[in-house]
């Protein structure tokens, strides 16, 4: 790449390391009632979500505006997108502090998936009716996603899932033939053996490492740790949140975790990474391998050549991540609300998501069957100045990956929603992954940490934050 295009390519990095950090998921028997009164139902409807990692004026933002115009005559109907600052942890605790003190005036909130089970167990959620249900469209995995103890609490907005990124051209470079780079069939033997290739002789591959992801003491340790004790058969809890592991058994995954971590293969400072790092060097060749979300397929296209990247299954078992949005509990625009998630989620807004960079959440957004995004949407995403999603140099926001190349991810990221797996439903997840991150980020940065200490104190620990003690 010439200093130019460096140049345009650090801009473009550090545009994502902004937008990409808050990337980055039976109740309480309560029946909803009608509006409250005394509450002002006139509007506009508030919904609070996490920062849209498709940019400024983003997809999110561009369905809002889309529903607004098709209400515009009716100012009650009108809605608000609100943004929320931080992370994904500081976030649920600003929704949390907000729905039960009552003070935020939110309609609807955008959840995280995990979030699901503590919100409604609260009762800061209303369940969704039989005739409001999640319908058959949604792919089978997302749909469980929005129950709890029977009921459905939240339609699905946008999903998440593990993927494996690479780079084909530091694979040629180290002598790596088209035969041998990744599969929907590859196991982490296979990755393993490449990047041995790789890191074999690094004057020839250019690379400092073989592979990076995010274990960082955050959220994305958690997931990078589920994904690894699932691969190798290792479930925390059962469909209610009920603790089923045991020191055996969390042993064989502590170790899994470690095998992906091997300091020969992986780059040095994964321990400290998070998503926007582990993109930048992976963008940067410092290595040949990343294990990302989908929204990175399109933000690439600001980075690299189409030919130097590509995307496949992740080996083992995938993560299932994204959002659902439900109507609060206290909500005075409940009825409107609903219909605004209707909107949010129908099948043209899923196709909106999906030409976004998000992935979709519906099964007609991948194989053809459901109709396009909204006229006016797909415009103000085609025509979108610099984001994640855009060129460097502000061209606009049209994808720049050759068909082809869209359409092998299309039928890559469906089938990886699919066969995904899902973190522990629990209404304890908030204490359930600061365990986990915090003894298992200990268990990856000492050297010399007994297997069978480790996962006899991760045992009790886990016990306990699973049954809200």
């Amino acid at each position: 790449m010439d200093r130019s295009g460096r140049g345009r390519a650090v801009g473009a990095l550090c545009s994502l390391l902004v937008l990409a950090s808050a990337a980055c998921s039976g109740g309480s028997g309560q029946t909803p009632g009608p509006d409250e009164k005394g509450k002002d139902a006139s509007g506009p409807i508030v919904v609070a979500s996490g920062l849209d990692v498709t940019g400024s004026g983003g997809v999110r933002q561009q369905l809002i505006k889309e529903w607004n115009e098709r209400h515009s005559h009716e100012p009650a109907m009108q809605a608000k997108l609100v943004e929320l600052p931080g992370d994904a942890d500081q976030q649920r605790s600003q929704l949390l502090g907000a729905l039960q003190s009552g003070s935020a005036g939110y309609d609807v909130v955008n959840l995280d998936i995990t979030w699901i089970p503590e919100f409604a167990e609260a009762g800061l959620v209303r369940p969704l009716s039989d005739k409001d249900g999640v319908d058959s469209d949604v792919i089978p995995e997302i749909r469980r996603t929005s129950e709890w103890k029977g009921r459905s609490y939240a339609r699905p907005f946008n999903s998440d899932v593990g993927l494996l990124y690479y780079r084909p051209d530091r694979l040629t470079a180290a002598g790596i033939t088209l035969a041998r780079q990744p599969t929907a069939n590859w196991t982490w033997d296979d990755l393993g053996a490449s990047i041995d290739t790789l890191t074999a002789d690094r004057s020839k591959s250019g690379v400092e490492a073989g592979w990076t992801t995010q274990l960082d003491e955050y959220e994305g340790l958690t997931v990078n740790t589920i994904e690894a004790f699932e691969s190798v058969g290792v479930q925390l809890t059962d469909e209610k949140g009920h603790y089923q592991a045991n020191p055996q058994s969390l042993k064989r995954g502590l170790e899994a975790v470690r095998q992906r971590a091997r300091k020969d293969r992986i780059l040095d400072r994964a321990f400290s990474s998070d998503e926007p790092t582990s993109l930048a060097d992976f963008a940067e060749g410092r290595v040949a391998f990343v294990r990302h979300w989908p929204y990175v397929f399109r933000a690439l296209q600001n980075l690299l050549p189409p030919e130097d990247y590509s995307v496949n299954r992740l080996p083992g078992k995938s993560v299932l991540g994204g959002q659902n949005l439900a109507v609060t509990t206290d909500s005075p625009r409940a009825p409107g609300a609903r219909e605004l998630i209707d909107f949010l989620t129908s099948r043209e807004s899923e196709r909106c998501l999906l030409d976004a960079g998000f992935a979709a959440t519906r099964a007609s957004a991948y194989d053809g069957t459901g109709p396009p995004c909204y006229p006016r949407v797909a415009e103000a995403l085609h025509s979108a100045g610099p984001s994640p999603s855009a060129s460097p140099g502000g061209e606009g926001g049209a994808w720049a990956q050759p068909d082809r190349m869209r359409a092998a991810y299309t039928f890559t990221l469906s089938q990886a929603l699919k066969h995904a797996v899902q973190r522990p439903r629990t209404p304890y997840y908030g204490a359930f992954t600061q365990v986990l991150q915090s003894q298992v980020h200990t268990w990856l940065t000492t050297d010399g940490a007994d297997a069978e200490q480790t996962a006899a104190g991760l045992d009790a620990a886990l016990r306990k934050a699973l049954s809200g003690r």
